[in-house]
Order: C-alpha cells, then sequence, then structure tokens
C-alpha cells in the first residue's frame, strides 16, 4: 500500500483541495434538519440514524424520534420497548438499544456528554467515527474521522484510484484527514466531505465531468475506466440467503412483538413461529428459541414468563431449554 504525508503531498494541492471542497460545500449543502443544531444528543440520534440508512429515508424519523425523546434524559428513562417500537422501519434494530444504553451512560455521569473524542469513546456504543462527529458537529472542534464517503472522496483526490483495490488503509485515510483538515473550519470540512462523498463524488456514479476538483484529483481520469471496468451485478454467493438467514428472522420476531403485543405481556413461541415462518414445525421451536435466546443477549427481547420449567438434567447451564418450548412466552424489554 501506499504511504503518504505532509511531505509527499504539495501544500499547494492541500491548498487547493480545501479551497475547492469548502467552495463546493457552501454552494450545494444540502438543508438537513441536524445540521441546525449542536446539540450532541441530537447528533448522536441522526449520526446512528444515518448508518447504513438514506437521509431521505431518515429525517422523518429523526424529527419523530425527538418530538418523543427530546432529551437524554428522556431516551434513557423510557421503556426499552418503546424505544424499540419507535424505531421500526429503521432495520437493524440493536442500534435503538445501543443508542438508549449510550443515553443512559451520559445520564449516569450526570448528563452532559463528554466533549473529548477519547472520553466521548468511553461511552458504550460510540467507535471513533461517532466520537469525532459528536466532537466536530457538536463542539465544533477541529477532529479528523472517516466514514465511507469522506474516505472515498480523500482517496481518489489525494491517492488514487480506489477500485478494484484500496492503496491506502484506514489508518494512513485518517492521517490524510488529518492532514488536510483546514483549521477553525472543522465543521464546514467534515460535513463537506461527507456532502461531497454522498452528492458528487459516489461509488459508481462519480460526476467527474463537472468536478470542480477534476484537475487536482489523483484518480482522475483513470477513475472512470476502472469503475466500468468493474463487474455488474451481484456476484453468485453460496451464503445462505438472507430471507432464510437468522438475521432475518430476528427483524422478524422483533416486528411481530412490536406490532401483535401491544399490551406487553408477551406472545409464545407457538403464537409467534407461524407468524414470522410460513412452513414453521413443533420441530422448529428450538431453532426459534435459539433465535430469541440471541434477541434477549443483544437486549432486544426477554421471556415473560415467570416460572419456566426447566429440564432438570441442564438445570445448570444458563441457556437450559424449558421443556415445554412452545408455551414459553416472549416480550420486548
Amino acid at each position: 500500500m501506499s504511504t503518504l504525508s505532509s511531505k509527499t503531498i504539495p501544500s499547494a494541492k492541500i491548498e487547493a483541495v480545501r479551497d475547492h471542497l469548502l467552495l463546493w460545500w457552501h454552494a450545494n449543502r444540502r438543508d438537513l434538519p441536524w445540521r441546525h443544531t449542536r446539540d450532541p444528543y441530537r447528533v448522536l440520534v441522526s449520526e446512528v440514524m444515518l448508518q447504513q440508512t438514506q437521509v431521505e429515508r431518515v429525517i422523518p424519523y429523526y424529527e419523530r424520534w425527538l418530538q418523543e425523546f427530546p432529551t437524554v434524559q428522556a431516551l434513557a428513562a423510557a421503556p426499552t420497548a418503546e424505544v424499540i417500537r419507535l424505531w421500526a422501519g429503521l432495520g437493524y434494530n440493536r442500534r435503538a438499544v445501543n443508542l438508549q444504553r449510550t443515553a443512559q451512560a451520559v445520564v449516569d455521569r450526570g448528563g452532559t456528554f463528554p466533549q473529548t473524542v477519547g472520553e466521548l469513546q468511553e461511552l458504550p456504543g460510540i467507535g471513533p467515527y461517532t466520537s469525532g462527529a459528536i466532537a466536530c458537529f457538536a463542539f465544533e472542534q477541529d477532529v479528523p474521522f472517516i466514514d465511507t464517503n469522506m474516505r472515498r472522496v480523500l482517496h481518489r483526490v489525494l491517492v488514487g484510484v480506489d477500485v478494484p483495490d484500496i492503496l491506502l488503509n484506514d489508518k494512513g485515510i485518517t492521517e490524510l484527514a488529518a492532514l488536510v483538515l483546514p483549521p477553525g473550519s472543522g465543521w464546514d470540512w467534515n460535513q463537506g466531505l461527507i456532502e461531497f462523498g454522498a452528492l458528487q463524488c459516489t461509488a459508481r456514479k462519480p460526476l467527474c465531468i463537472i468536478c470542480p476538483m477534476q484537475d487536482i484529483c489523483a484518480a482522475w481520469p483513470d477513475i472512470q475506466t476502472a469503475i466500468a471496468q468493474q463487474p455488474r451485478g451481484r456476484k453468485v454467493s453460496r451464503e445462505v440467503p438472507f430471507k432464510e438467514s437468522n438475521r432475518y428472522f430476528r427483524g422478524r420476531v422483533v416486528d411481530l412483538l412490536r406490532d401483535r403485543d401491544r399490551a406487553h405481556t408477551g406472545l409464545t413461541l407457538d403464537e409467534i413461529g407461524p407468524l414470522v415462518r410460513a412452513e414453521f414445525q413443533e420441530a422448529d421451536l428450538p431453532w426459534l428459541f435459539e433465535v430469541v435466546r440471541g434477541l434477549e443477549k443483544d437486549g432486544l427481547a426477554m421471556v415473560a414468563e415467570d416460572e419456566p420449567v426447566y429440564d432438570a438434567a441442564s438445570s445448570e447451564s444458563a441457556a437450559a431449554e424449558p421443556i415445554d418450548l412452545g408455551s414459553v412466552r416472549i416480550r420486548l424489554p
């Protein structure tokens, strides 16, 4: 892989990249609700929702969420079942549970978010990207961090073509991000990098012909040929199809509990099985129980019965199975 530093990238190019990108950003930025706040809680909510979910889809969920849980204290105190219910439609339900755990950790420390990247990463569910985003977008600190869009822009403009293989790993790209970040303009710069990758320098159809950085881009013009030579369509996979995977059925179980168990008394595995799997049979109960155990471990569901009857031979095991699996009741936390 390539090794780049301030010594290998001319200062004139760094200044040109900064100027071109910031000019583009101010002319093309979208008016998104989370860009009107410096509240770290609201920034956190937006960043978690935007993980693997398109911007247009997130906006109504973000606004609804803040109506229901307007503060970090409100989210921390809410029943987890209600948190999961409000998340319906966004997918990856663990994000909702992890978001609440982060809120609870903030409340435990007095209700005030830490402001440094290092301290933010000590909160549960906060990694390098999210900590950087909060430090930058809430506290306006000049900190480097990368997501998929930022990585792609920095790689193409400063390193070169990124398909089929990258030339610089994430550590190197993060070092580049720190190198080119303009002092005093971290908020605009990082927002601009994200926006440029989302709208201009996209993965499959970058708008190179009208790109303001075409003349200084390390990937131009080879990037167009490299993308055109990439295989089209999905590769043949021997993996289990998504609709036959445990991940799919985990989502089905959570959706069912969210929609059918409004009284929060739970549904039995006998009731859940046929509703999540058309060909469900009694022999599938152990499989369904394991799916539910996985949800329970992740904080997305829990066994609702008070005194389940367990097989005495396996009573010493924390994962022992009840004798009558079909009668086990499951509910949201």
